[in-house]
């Protein structure tokens, strides 16, 4: 059975300015991802691969579903991102954040894969505005108010809400005060 993503690279090698797309379904199985935010679900992967002077660069985009909870209400998040790809190959790996080309041949597949992990995101929201949960009864605020009557106060920020006000009285003397006051 072939490897997923591995490309022989003679042809391509051989002629500067030479091309090859690549347009395929890879099993999630295949890229051994190993995060569970990521579905069980093919990738699809759509390639363009031009031969430079030095190497080869690969363009395109891959499509990843992935899954998890909003990190503010908790609500369940299930999306499929397309992931832009845009990396260079090369024989003897002068850039480092090239790929080498082994034996003539491009694999892939690891180049996909790390792109693909990158793009998902470790928070989730489930929509930008997303308003959360009530911190005293756990409502979910996307979905009304809540009927708690006073704001939860946490007693660590006590000493910081006091400075706060002890500021602002500061400043409201200082903005009272005539400018004989100043002592000149």
């Amino acid at each position: 059975m072939a490897k997923p993503l591995v490309v022989n690279a003679v042809e391509l090698l051989r002629r500067p300015g030479s091309t090859k797309d690549i347009d395929v379904v890879v099993v999630a199985e295949d890229f051994e991802f190993n995060d569970s935010r990521i579905d069980d679900v093919p990738v699809q992967v759509r390639l363009h691969l031009e031969a430079l002077s030095d190497g080869i660069a690969v363009t395109g985009v891959a499509t990843a579903h992935w899954h998890g909870e909003c990190k503010r209400c908790l609500a369940p998040v299930q999306e499929s991102t397309e992931i832009d790809i845009d990396e260079l190959y090369q024989v003897k790996v002068t850039d480092p954040d090239a790929f080498p080309i082994d034996a003539d041949q491009l694999t892939l597949l690891p180049m996909v894969r790390e792109n693909i992990l990158v793009v998902v995101p470790q928070f989730l929201l489930c929509q930008p505005e997303c308003k959360g949960m009530c911190p005293q009864c756990g409502a979910d605020l996307n979905e009304g108010q809540c009927s708690c009557a006073t704001p939860v106060t946490d007693d660590r920020w006590a000493a910081l809400e006091a400075l706060k006000h002890e500021l602002a009285d500061e400043n409201e003397g200082t903005a009272n005060a005539s400018p004989d006051d100043s002592g000149r």
